[in-house]
């Protein structure tokens, strides 16, 4: 009996081999870059997808997942998946609105009060709507992966009242709404790659900067930054990427294997990343921070001070999308 079973279990995986080779799949290496540490929410998705593709191609499609922005900031790799230079990446919707403004609507402060809203926008026609446009731009966009809720640190005072704002010299990603908002805000906007971030704040080159809790934590921010606010004041998603060039030169099964990777590395990278920063704040505590909670009402007054950039994002994403947006986002309340 159990030499049947022994028998019966060789010829499936026989069969599942077969089936494998039986479709188109070529011997491909697959440069994935991403901008955080190999330890990172962001390195623990990229290694999942890439063995998830070795699985799903039999070993054909090797992804070689590169870190630490060793590759290049986000927009380098942007550039380098647009001249078919590199085949993949995953990073900051953000750093796309130079290449499709549409990606300007994932960065308007306040907008998305909590995970559901911002998988179902994400994941619905809103999100596919926006990852539609960079294709004749170059790359093709697969999924969104989560960042996180924005929060602020510094090295100047707990930020309590918009008034706090005033004067602290902050890092931001290179991207007009960012830019915009917290010059309203009061505060002195700067722009850097993250690349160049930990260094700037080590230096006091810049005072503070925006992130998700994870990213705090896993970048050390916390060596060269004393205080915290919880803000979150903006969603912050990441999208895999593709090189246009490149995933045109695929065939539909190796396209196939890519895009079901993809959906199963997103569903991984969202339960990691949540359980992560549901611990990671009490981390950050624990390592000196001081942090404290942005009142309602404070977070009343910076919405108030920021229509203006709300607008801007209208006109810039188009009164359409900005429409359908708001049309889901009641449905979802």
């Amino acid at each position: 009996m159990r030499l049947k079973f022994a028998l019966a279990g060789a010829l499936a995986a026989l069969v599942a081999a077969g089936a494998v080779q039986a479709q188109d799949f070529k011997p491909r290496i697959v440069r994935f870059g991403y901008g955080l540490v190999d330890d990172s929410n962001q390195g623990r998705a990229a290694r999942f997808f890439a063995k998830e593709v070795e699985k799903a191609t039999g070993g054909k499609m090797k992804v070689r997942a590169i870190g630490n922005a060793s590759l290049g900031s986000d927009t380098q790799m942007q550039q380098a998946l647009i001249g078919g230079a590199q085949e993949m990446m995953v990073g900051s919707t953000a750093t796309l609105v130079g290449i499709a403004p549409q990606m300007a609507l994932w960065d308007t402060p306040f907008l998305i009060n909590n995970a559901k809203e911002a998988d179902a926008l994400l994941d619905g026609s809103v999100g596919e709507r926006i990852k539609a446009t960079l294709e004749p731009k170059g790359m093709v966009g697969l999924v969104y992966w989560e960042n996180g809720f924005r929060n602020l640190t510094n090295n100047k005072h707990p930020v309590a009242r918009l008034e706090d704002m005033n004067g602290i010299k902050l890092r931001v990603m290179q991207n007009n709404v960012f830019l915009d908002s917290f010059k309203a805000l009061g505060a002195n906007a700067v722009p850097l790659p993250f690349s160049e971030l930990f260094t700037a704040l080590e230096t006091k080159a810049v005072d503070g900067q925006e992130n998700p809790y994870n990213t705090v934590l896993s970048s050390k921010f916390y060596e060269v930054q004393k205080y915290l606010t919880v803000t979150n004041h903006v969603y912050s998603p990441w999208i895999l990427t593709v090189s246009k060039k490149w995933w045109d030169g695929l065939s539909k099964d190796e396209q196939k294997a890519l895009m079901d990777a993809a959906k199963k590395s997103r569903e991984f990278e969202r339960q990691d990343t949540r359980a992560e920063a549901a611990k990671a704040l009490a981390d950050l505590k624990q390592k000196g921070m001081v942090v404290n909670e942005l009142s309602a009402a404070e977070a009343d007054r910076m919405r108030a001070k920021l229509t203006s950039v709300h607008a801007s994002v209208a006109s810039g994403v188009g009164q359409d999308l900005w429409k359908q947006t708001q049309d889901e986002l009641k449905k979802l309340r």
